[in-house]
């Protein structure tokens, strides 16, 4: 019922936003004038990689009622793509993870002018959230794919550190969201160190040619008889069917490893890559409210 509940406003609330700017556009365009919206319990803090000198942004929203309650300490979700997903997530933690910490994490600030032409403003996830390097020397030049690890390494050295020494905040229940090739890096988190993190949430991971990789990690990396002692949520779009099938193979890759202390909810949302999205968000924060129950 809170599920539909949240999609039913969100829903509202888009199609009354693009009514009000379509109305106003149309009866008097001149008269308009922009502004930015500010989320006020969002503050932006600047964070540098201490390992590459890499600048980024943390955009932090704490719960109503942090400042009164001073003798809680309170999970936290930390996310990639951090102004791609503050807007849903910080909408859904307010009707399901309501005593929740969000930390997104943004992409690198300080890239060159011309990357960010060439390539975008998010230029720095095809570095940051890739685990192999391309065969394709050009492609390989333009985005440096393969560098993960050095994210994990800030994520962990960095980030954590950062929020765990300035918030009160309970390190036995952080959780990671992510969504397409953020998803990957948190595979990769999974396997490599899966204690950072208690409860993962991978939307739509983009783990076309990484799971012979990903493998590797789990036969060399983990052993056998070690458990990952984790929540795993995994979904993709029903219109996803190759993208689908690499991630069932990185499901079954985790369950044989029968692990009773490794949770695994699988999900195939209606949509494609793009239109699963939100309610990748909205289910994956359900999700989420009732396995910290337990």
């Amino acid at each position: 019922m809170r599920i539909n509940k949240l999609v039913l406003l969100l829903t509202v609330t888009c199609v009354n936003t693009m009514c009000a700017q379509q109305n106003g556009l149309h009866n008097n365009p001149q008269s308009i004038e922009k502004s930015c919206l500010e989320l006020p319990q969002i503050n932006v803090f600047p964070i540098k990689d201490s390992k590459t000198g890499r600048q980024y942004e943390l955009y932090i929203k704490l719960p109503l009622g942090y400042a009164e309650n001073k003798d809680v300490k309170y999970p936290v979700i930390y996310f990639t793509d951090a102004l791609w997903h503050i807007e849903i997530l910080s909408g859904s933690v307010e009707y399901i993870m309501e005593k929740t910490i969000l930390v997104g994490v943004s992409w690198q600030k300080d890239i060159d002018e011309n990357t960010i032409k060439e390539v975008g403003v998010h230029a720095s996830r095809f570095r940051d959230y890739s685990i192999q390097k391309s065969n394709n020397p050009e492609r390989q030049a333009k985005y440096e794919f393969g560098q993960a690890h050095n994210h994990l390494s800030f994520i962990r050295n960095d980030v954590i550190k950062y929020v765990e020494n300035n918030y009160r905040t309970a390190p036995d229940n952080r959780t990671y969201f992510s969504y397409s090739l953020g998803g990957v890096l948190g595979a990769y988190i999974l396997l490599a160190h899966h204690r950072t993190f208690k409860n993962y949430i991978l939307g739509s991971p983009s783990l076309k040619g990484d799971i012979p990789y990903l493998s590797d990690m789990e036969s060399n990396m983990v052993p056998k008889n070690k458990s990952l002692d984790a929540n795993v949520f995994i979904s993709y779009g029903t219109l996803e069917k190759d993208l689908g099938m690499h991630i069932d193979k990185f499901v079954a890759l985790l369950k044989a490893r029968n692990d009773k202390h490794l949770i695994l909810k699988r999900v195939v949302i209606e949509g494609s890559h793009q239109t699963a999205f939100p309610m990748t968000a909205v289910r994956s924060m359900y999700w989420l409210s009732e396995i910290t129950k337990e």
